[in-house]
């Protein structure tokens, strides 16, 4: 049997060593390659010795082969040319996975790849190994420096990361906004999406999809991206190092500064992909499809109501329809019974009328045949009368026996049957008239009081009118309040104490009669006369006294040298006004003014009338005035009237 046998590496670094079994089967054996190799140790303790020794030499060749691995994805002249490049002093803008031979991972190198990638460039570039070489290196400017800050950044996570924040390779791009087909925004969307990805702290990341991706997993899409989680920061862009601050305050002002510039960025960073996601929605296909699918559920529900609305509205009208048709049925039922009985009445009614003209005749017939029973020529007219009150007021079963018993008696018996029947009848006629009478006198008072009414004058008839007007209906035992007004203000010869009772029916009588005829009214038409006599003295002599004041003003105004035809004009404009001022009654609106106008001013202020006048328009002072005394006047006499119906 032949066997490929190859040296032991490890065996040369320990040759120095002292000898004993291990070093003793190292030295002394070979390898093989293969693993049906038979060989049975001399001592009972080799074969352990070379199964370790079997697996750390397999070890050593698959990291050797791994180191040969890393080295053959670098082309060594153009990885030469870049690390000579480099300089130790700008190592913050180099990119260190190039400088590691890393550039065709990046951020998904693990901790194990850039480890045996800073082995392969310690083996390689160490410059111990290139002075060894021939290689000139200059400690202070060598490019190993790059490296070692390279390892030293990539090697700590939490630096890495901070690195891979900034990636200069990475492309903070925006996709357009405008895509000119469905798979041009899938292609461009999602390439931008599963590029920023590598962002999220939650993985999984949800991706795009495409057009039969379904509504769930869409929704689901975009929940994830408006609800982005990003572990991006940029204290690797830091200006400053707060550790190189001499003082506790400077340290703090730089972090403070670097903190202001980490949150600027990340806000920057947030925004870029908020409006990539919005963008995305906008012109997403999927969306429009589900808000078209949407609006579309939406009217079949509205026709679904409308329908239901309609099919309960064609019910109710069905139920309604049908409750109309059996009360029409019942209310036609009973009116046919209705009718049927008025029908019966009808006919009972003239079967009774019949049967009561039949009698009557029959009653006139026999009373007429007997000469009405009278001895004399006298008692003929009276019996007839009689005869004829019998017809109006006997029943028809009395009407009936009369007129049996008046046929079947002789005259005699006859005519005191008649008499008898004609008083029964007369008393019953008494007796009703006057319990009419005693009724009619109950109602009307005691008595015969009505006949001793105590006649109204014409003051109080005035008093009356005007009380019926002030206190209007409505108002708390309006006619007791009437009655005390016409007491308090009737003249003290003919004060008279009027009830409610007889207040009220004078003012019944008084709205019920003919005023044509009415002795106010006669009383009025001789009064007026003075009154217009009256009226047109005041007239004048208010003009009298407006005339003076204007003459005294325009002999002032003379003296002082104002023209008189100015003056002459004003004074007959004020005269005027004056005039129509005097005669002009008071509006709503004035009133409401005035109201206000008093509520405004209280009664403290010496000019309160001026002003309550320059509130009023078209009213003077004077005006004002007396329309408040007139106001207050009317006030309290409605509070006198009333105030002794409150006593006890």
């Amino acid at each position: 049997m032949r066997f490929d046998l190859v040296e032991d590496p490890m065996a040369r670094s320990n040759n120095n060593r002292a000898t004993d079994v291990k070093d003793t089967v190292d030295n002394s054996l070979a390898l093989a390659r293969h693993s049906d190799i038979l060989f049975t140790p001399l001592l009972d303790g080799g074969k352990p010795v070379l199964n370790y020794r079997a697996r750390l030499l397999q070890s050593n060749i698959s990291e050797w082969a791994e180191l040969k691995s890393v080295g053959s994805e670098i082309d060594e002249e153009t990885d030469i040319k870049y690390l000579r490049s480099l300089d130790p002093v700008e190592w913050k803008d180099q990119d260190h996975y190039a400088v590691m031979g890393l550039q065709h991972m990046r951020f998904r190198a693990t901790e194990e790849d850039i480890k045996r990638a800073y082995r392969f460039r310690v083996l390689r570039h160490h410059p111990d190994k290139r002075q060894a070489a021939g290689e000139a290196v200059i400690p202070d400017s060598d490019y190993f420096a790059c490296i070692v800050k390279a390892n030293e950044i990539l090697g700590n996570p939490v630096k890495k990361r901070s690195y891979d924040s900034v990636d200069p390779k990475f492309d903070d791009y925006l996709p357009p906004k405008n895509c000119a087909s469905e798979n041009e925004f899938f292609k461009v969307y999602g390439d931008w999406f599963e590029l920023n990805s590598r962002w999220s702290v939650i993985q999984p990341v949800p991706l795009l999809g495409n057009l039969k991706t379904p509504r769930e997993k869409v929704e689901e899409f975009y929940s994830f991206w408006y609800d982005f989680d990003s572990w991006r920061e940029y204290s690797y862009l830091d200006e400053e190092d707060k550790e190189k601050g001499q003082y506790r305050e400077e340290r703090r002002w730089i972090e403070k500064q670097n903190k202001q510039a980490r949150a600027k960025l990340k806000k920057e960073e947030m925004s870029r992909i908020r409006n990539v996601v919005d963008n995305s929605y906008a012109v997403d296909p999927r969306i429009s499809m589900f808000k078209e699918e949407d609006v579309q559920k939406k009217l079949e529900k509205k026709l679904a109501r409308q329908n239901a609305v309609k099919l309960k509205q064609m019910e109710e009208q069905k139920i309604r329809e049908e409750a109309e048709a059996k009360a029409r049925e019942e209310r036609e039922k009973i009116e046919a019974d209705e009718r049927e009985k008025e029908l019966a009445s009808k006919k009972e009614k003239e079967a009774h009328k019949r049967a009561m003209k039949k009698e009557r005749k029959n009653l006139r017939t026999i009373c007429k045949t007997n000469q009405y029973y009278a001895v004399g020529d006298d008692e003929v007219v009276t019996n007839m009368t009689s005869v004829e009150q019998l017809c109006e007021i006997l029943p028809l079963n009395e009407l009936e026996d009369l007129c049996k018993r008046l046929s079947s008696l002789d005259f005699e018996e006859s005519r005191d049957v008649f008499l008898d029947k004609v008083n029964v009848v007369l008393k019953k006629i008494q007796h009703e008239t006057n319990e009419t009478i005693k009724v009619s006198q109950n109602r009307n008072g005691h008595g015969n009081s009505n006949n001793q009414e105590i006649e109204w004058s014409h003051d109080e008839l005035a008093l009356l009118t005007k009380a019926v007007n002030l206190f209007p209906a409505g108002t708390t035992h309006r006619w007791e309040v009437v009655a005390n007004f016409l007491y308090q203000h009737a003249n003290a010869k003919n004060k008279k104490q009027r009830s409610a009772k007889e207040v009220l029916a004078k003012a019944k009588d008084l709205k019920s009669a003919d005023f044509s005829k009415n002795a106010l009214k006669e009383e009025a038409n001789l009064k007026a006369f003075d009154l217009f006599e009256k009226s047109v003295k005041n007239a004048v002599a208010v003009e009298s006294e407006a005339t003076q004041r204007v003459n005294e003003s325009l002999q002032n105004k003379m003296k002082s040298g104002i023209s008189v035809e100015d003056t002459s004009v004003n004074s007959s404009d004020k005269l005027k006004s004056t005039e129509t001022v005097e005669n002009r009654g008071w509006t709503s609106e004035d009133q409401k003014l005035l109201e206000q106008a008093l509520k405004t001013y209280p009664a403290s202020l010496a000019d309160r009338w001026d002003r309550i006048a320059d509130c009023v328009p078209n009213r003077t002072k004077k005006e004002c005035m007396a329309r408040f005394k007139e106001i207050a006047a009317l006030v309290k006499a409605k509070k006198s009237a009333q105030n002794p119906l409150k006593k006890p």
